[in-house]
């Protein structure tokens, strides 16, 4: 196979040398085939060049012409040699002829004029031959050099990933284990007549580990594993998707049992139209994957794989049974996936004993296996510039709120500025702090700057939560509208500010997601207005009749509104309490969860006294 592969190497190499080398000829041709020839064949050194306009003025001058194509070389009647460019004319031809000049035409063809007229022709035919040729899965031609070689990656052994080497997503390793059971021994399904999904399509959120899971049903079966991406299969030339289409399907029959994984196959399966003109190859493209998936049988032994995050603009006939007729949705880890895969990642890196995983996983909801695993990385780095040994507590703090507010500002702020964000934040504490028994526990607040936030209070949730109740969100509404309510009381309302953007945005989203999808409403009642699916997430629209959207959008304010003279309430009758959380804020720029408790309560913890055991 190798010494084939160097011959089809060396084979594009001496043809591209072969046309490098007539090219160079042509040229060189094309430059110094017109030399000022006298009609005796010498070559003319220094003669004199004539425009068109000279030759007919000087026309009695002339001796001799020898016209070859478009020049004309001859010997004045001095002696003096000559060089001109000529157009054909007869009676120009014919005046000199009268004038007593010698007037001669060469109309032969040389080696090199046949060369200047075949050598193009014969260099395109062998360009377009090599392109079919590589495209024919031929090896090395220049169709290979220009177009990319074979997409597919081939593990001809067991790939090193296994199901040990995924976390967080449990529930989807046990719906792909009779996958694996299958390429293991087929023979227990055929027993019993049952019929193995030929095709499963993954679909999730970006980083969610779909790639890694296909790798790790191979390592698990023990199979060769041949991945290509969807991107693979598009191409400068009409046809050559589903020339690799066939290609790698033919290399699948041959290794079976085996798993094809097609990654991103949203760039090749998109769903078809009646007016996609300018589609067609990638449609062909489809046809052919089409084509391929049905002519399994139940013997052949191969599982295809495919991923995307995309599910929604696949084409329906590649979603039905006997094609991809099983489909996946790995979705986002919960808080216990989460602490599984940053154990998993964590055996990589040297931390502290008394790094706690668990509140990690418990501040960092909505992140992906890739997220976490960044996370972990980014701790790394951070230790190392703070010249640690060992991964600290602090280093995986610093990491996260990089990742999920970005790097700390280090921006020169005006003091009234800061006094301003401590009461912010103070108030957003205070208020979470009153409703921490229904809303999730403080972790700590911030007026340190980070993005475009100048401070922060984290919330950390105990447990992942499926649905939220009325209580909560209200409750939630009210921390939310916390900040802008402790600037209105300790300050006025003519010096509230804009750093409640994205505090009212976020209540605004919570208010309208309850009010028009979870029927929390009175006034529209439980009814979800335009609600669409998208990436396994409803987003209500507000496409409903203007009578209805009025509603909705009276019905968001009063819930804001609400909850707005709800934090004004309980700010304003704890307004000390308050003042000591900012000042404390002020002095030392964070607190935790339980300085913020203790500030709150009036109570300081004591610390528990060590006995001494007496001798």
């Amino acid at each position: 196979m190798l010494n084939k592969k160097n011959k089809q190497r060396n084979g594009s190499t001496i043809f591209l040398i072969l046309s490098a080398v007539l090219f160079a000829g042509v040229i060189w041709y094309a430059f110094t085939a017109h030399e000022n020839v006298t009609p005796d064949g010498v070559v003319a050194s220094g003669p004199v060049e004539l425009s068109f306009s000279d030759v007919l003025r000087r026309a009695p001058d002339i001796k001799t012409m020898n016209i070859k194509g478009d020049r004309a070389t001859g010997v004045l009647a001095d002696g003096q040699k000559y060089s001109a460019v000529m157009v054909y004319n007869p009676e120009l031809l014919e005046k000199l002829s009268a004038d007593g000049t010698a007037v001669s035409i060469d109309s032969s063809r040389g080696w090199v004029n046949y060369l200047e007229t075949w050598v193009p022709i014969l260099m395109g035919v062998l360009f377009i031959w090599w392109i079919f040729r590589g495209m024919r899965g031929a090896g090395g031609g220049i169709g290979r050099a220009l177009l990319g070689q074979n997409p597919t990656k081939i593990v001809t052994g067991k790939p090193k990933t296994t199901f040990k080497d995924v976390a967080g997503i449990d529930s989807e390793k046990q719906e792909l284990m009779e996958i694996v059971d299958f390429l293991r021994d087929k023979s227990r399904f055929a027993a019993v007549g049952a019929r193995v999904p030929r095709g499963v399509l993954l679909s999730g959120e970006p980083g969610t580990g779909k790639t890694l899971l296909a790798r790790a049903i191979a390592g698990e079966a023990n199979v060769p594993f041949f991945a290509a991406s969807g991107s693979d299969f598009s191409g400068i030339i009409v046809g050559l998707g589903v020339a690799k289409i066939k290609e790698i399907f033919e290399m699948a029959k041959r290794n079976a049992p085996c798993l094809l994984f097609i990654d991103e196959i949203d760039a090749i399966g998109q769903r078809r139209s009646q007016n996609s003109y300018n589609d067609q190859d990638r449609e062909q493209t489809l046809n052919q994957l089409l084509i391929e998936m049905d002519g399994f049988s139940n013997e052949t032994g191969i599982i295809v794989i495919g991923a995307t995050n995309r599910p929604d603009m696949l084409d329906p006939a590649l979603l039905r049974p006997g094609r991809f007729d099983r489909q996946v949705y790995i979705e986002l880890p919960d808080m216990n996936g989460r602490r599984e895969i940053l154990e998993l990642h964590a055996k990589k890196i040297k931390m502290e004993k008394d790094v706690s995983l668990e509140n990690l996983a418990r501040g960092t909801t909505g992140f992906s296996g890739a997220d976490l695993e960044n996370l972990l990385n980014e701790s790394a780095l951070h230790a190392v510039r703070a010249g640690h040994k060992l991964v600290t507590q602090e280093d995986m703090e610093e990491a996260r709120d990089k990742l999920m507010m970005g790097p700390r500002k280090f921006r020169k702020m005006r003091p009234e500025d800061i006094k301003l964000t401590a009461y912010h934040e103070a108030g957003h504490a205070f208020v979470g702090t009153i409703y921490s028994d229904i809303a999730d526990p403080i972790h700590k607040a911030t007026i340190i700057p980070r993005g475009r936030a100048l401070g922060m209070v984290q919330h950390l949730p105990i447990d992942d939560k499926v649905s939220m109740s009325i209580d909560e969100i209200r409750a939630n509404l009210a921390i939310e509208m916390a900040g802008r309510a402790s600037e209105a009381v300790f300050f006025g309302p003519d010096k509230i500010t804009t750093g409640a953007e994205a505090d009212i945005a976020m209540a605004t989203r919570l208010a309208r997601r309850s009010i028009t999808t979870a029927g929390m409403s009175n006034k529209i009642g439980m009814v979800a207005i335009n609600q669409v699916q998208t990436f396994g997430r409803q987003v209500p629209l507000e496409s409903a009749s203007e009578k209805t959207a009025e509603i909705v959008d009276a019905e968001i304010k009063a819930w804001t509104d609400a909850a707005y003279a709800d934090a004004i309430k309980i700010i304003s009758k704890n307004k000390a309490t308050v003042k000591k959380l900012a000042e404390e804020l002020l002095k030392r720029e964070t607190l935790t969860g339980a300085e913020i408790k203790e500030i709150v309560s009036g109570k300081k913890k004591t610390a528990k006294k060590k006995t001494v055991a007496k001798k």
